[in-house]
């Protein structure tokens, strides 16, 4: 039996959890942190914070109009944090410590389970993060190899 609930509700459910101690998993949805993390494929493993943030960590926050969005923390500063999706470019900030309720410790990636000091980890949390100003290029390199760019392709525009 399938159950549809609110975004809201449940993540808002999932926050109390972790306010307890707890340590909750979430199937990713939306594409801001691809292609670390891919929607309705992945999984993501949070709680509360329980050491200083830094550059690089993962962290669930909640914006100012309600909204729940898990991005990696690009800078720290006096002023707060600035976080970007793996598939992003532009940076948001300054969000404010007490809007970041979740540290993501570990991943389900392609069904491997994903934690720091693993490979595919770091390379996303600090290579892939120095590439920020170089992503759009990198994207369009990826989407040329990968076929996207070939006549035919469902995907691909017509001119």
């Amino acid at each position: 039996m399938t159950r549809l609930v609110d975004t809201r509700e449940y993540v808002s459910a999932l926050r109390e959890l972790t306010e307890e101690g707890r340590e909750v998993s979430l199937l990713i949805s939306g594409s801001s942190m691809s292609p670390f993390l891919i929607h309705a494929r992945d999984y993501i493993y949070f709680r509360k914070p329980d050491r200083e943030l830094r550059r690089g960590d993962m962290v669930f926050f909640q914006r100012d109009s309600g909204q729940f969005v898990m991005h990696r923390i690009l800078k720290v500063r006096k002023d707060g944090f600035y976080l970007v999706g793996d598939g992003q470019t532009q940076v948001e900030g300054p969000v404010r410590r007490e809007q970041i309720f979740g540290l993501v410790f570990c991943v389900q990636r392609k069904g491997k389970k994903i934690r720091p000091g693993d490979f595919w980890w770091e390379f996303f949390a600090h290579v892939w993060l120095a590439l920020l100003p170089v992503r759009p290029f990198l994207s369009g390199f990826y989407g040329k190899l990968s076929g996207a760019g070939k006549r035919g392709n469902k995907n691909s525009v017509s001119k």
